[in-house]
């Protein structure tokens, strides 16, 4: 048991690429509590640059080199930030969880491996704070596919219920840590979470996202199309598995949207693109339901979207559906909290992977240290 309270601060950059989420928080024994977060979003450039290498366009080492040394340095920018609104120093933090940048995910070939930059040398020197990063290539050299590692920290949030209890991060990318009444945890992702709606507004709307799904609002499902995207092969696939935007990106919808005619309008496209989301995500997890009133939980940028909050309570009608927030957990900040859990982990030797999750052979605390000396 440890007994003594200790800050850590997790940092977080996602799928959806919108910026770096960061959260300082206390961990004694089985409680942690959120004491300061902070948003940070990206440069247009910077993402740009992020995207480019994402959808497979032509790169060097130099390039990649040069990302990673930015990255570091916008990490470095988002904990002083985070730092500046707390009422805590540096020294004052016992380290930093920091997930990195996804730029390439491929668990599933004869060669798999993972990459996330962001170096955590130069967050760790310049912000004074030693750093664990690089949590996911243990679990794949150990089998496993280094993703989701969240569903860990959400048995630790949720504990053991009487019935299934399920907690949805909606980002770019939706997973699920489904936690069973018998102590079991499977987690995976479903599909696309907002990764190919924010794709759309970007390029059709020019705007960052559908807030409020105003956007969406104003279009009707396109049966013809949301058939075409259902029939996508990785929604049939068994857990364990996960995917990112080398599987959903641009050319995965226009391929699709070739095969529909006529083409849908805009609006129609967009309001068909989240109720994919939504039917896949309930599709998912139907299934697992145990004991009377399973609930699902929802945080990430989707717990935002009225639309996608309303089908899935329409698609499962005997879920209680509710954001992560009503069980007093921010639905904001919860991965970039667990990242902070997992650095707290990985100092105390506490296995972080769940096999049953992952498929990895065996749990083992994840991470890198890198010294701040």
């Amino acid at each position: 048991m440890i007994t003594e309270e200790a800050l850590y601060i997790g940092i977080m950059s996602g799928t959806s690429l919108d910026g770096v989420d960061t959260a300082l928080v206390s961990i004694k024994d089985r409680q942690i509590q959120l004491l300061c977060s902070d948003f940070l979003g990206y440069p247009d450039d910077l993402k740009a640059d992020v995207l480019a290498i994402c959808h497979g366009q032509p790169t060097d080492l130099k390039k990649i080199g040069e990302l990673d040394h930015k990255l570091g340095l916008l990490y470095v920018q988002a904990v002083q930030s985070l730092l500046k609104k707390s009422p805590y120093e540096a020294t004052d933090i016992v380290a930093l969880g920091n997930h990195g940048q996804t730029v390439f995910h491929q668990p599933d070939s004869k060669t798999p491996f993972t990459i996330q930059l962001g170096d955590n040398n130069l967050l760790a020197t310049l912000t004074g704070i030693p750093t664990v990063g690089d949590f996911r290539r243990k679990d794949m050299a150990l089998g496993g596919q280094g993703a989701p590692l969240v569903p860990a920290f959400h048995r630790y949030l949720f504990g053991n219920s009487e019935t299934t209890q399920v907690i949805l991060n909606i980002g770019g990318i939706a997973n699920v840590s489904v936690l069973q009444p018998d102590g079991s945890v499977i987690g995976f992702d479903t599909g696309p979470g907002n990764v190919l709606l924010d794709h759309w507004c970007s390029s059709v709307f020019s705007t960052a996202f559908d807030r409020d799904a105003l956007l969406a609002q104003q279009g009707i499902v396109n049966q013809d199309l949301l058939n075409e995207l259902l029939a996508d092969s990785y929604l049939r696939r068994p857990a364990p598995k996960s995917t990112g935007r080398e599987h959903y990106h641009a050319r995965w919808l226009e391929l699709r949207l070739a095969r529909v005619s006529p083409r849908p309008n805009e609006y129609d496209v967009l309001r068909t693109l989240t109720e994919f989301t939504a039917i896949t995500i309930a599709d998912a997890i139907k299934d697992y339901s145990v004991g009377y009133q399973p609930k699902l939980f929802v945080c990430g940028g989707g717990a935002n979207n009225p639309i996608i909050m309303k089908r899935l309570s329409a698609l499962l009608t005997q879920w209680h559906v509710a954001s992560t927030d009503s069980a007093a957990v921010s639905g904001d900040y919860m991965e970039s909290m667990a990242f902070a859990w997992l650095a707290h982990c990985y100092l105390h030797k506490i296995p972080s992977n769940l096999p049953s999750v992952t498929g990895a052979c065996r749990a083992v605390p994840l991470g890198v240290l890198y010294s701040a000396d």
